[in-house]
This record gives structure tokens, C-alpha cells and sequence, in this order.
């Protein structure tokens, strides 16, 4: 699995760049806000990469059936 990074980059008008890289999903909107905080800024524009519409490796989708007759209901 890629390391979790979130780059920042403060420009020289005092405008905040951030992007996250080795996160899928949602995961790298909690960093968002971690740095929102630690600023006390808000973001203005936002935009999704490829990685956040990917799934997280080992994300478990399946689903649990039972049979009630071998359970004797």
C-alpha cells in the first residue's frame, strides 16, 4: 500500500493548496479538515481525483446470508 501523504503548499498571495496522495475513498476528507482546523481557514475550491472514486484495498463488501432451515427455524 502507497504511503499516505498530504502535501501543502502555501503560495506566495497567502492562498493554501493541499492535496492528498496513497488515500482512496473518502479518508482523504478527514485530512482536509484536519488541516482546516490547524489553519482555521475553509475550503474554497475542491475538486475529487481518480483515487477518491477507488475502493480501499481489503474493504469488505460481502454478504451474510443464513440459511434458517439448516438452523432448525
Amino acid at each position: 500500500m502507497a504511503e499516505k501523504r498530504l502535501v501543502v503548499q502555501v503560495r506566495a498571495d497567502g492562498t493554501v493548496h493541499a492535496e492528498t496522495f496513497g488515500m482512496q475513498g473518502p479518508e482523504c476528507l478527514d485530512y482536509i479538515a484536519v488541516l482546516e482546523n490547524m489553519l482555521e481557514a475553509e475550503t474554497t475550491e475542491s475538486a475529487f481525483t481518480e483515487d477518491y472514486y477507488r475502493s480501499s484495498v481489503g474493504q469488505d463488501d460481502s454478504v451474510i446470508t443464513e440459511d434458517r432451515d439448516a438452523l432448525g427455524r
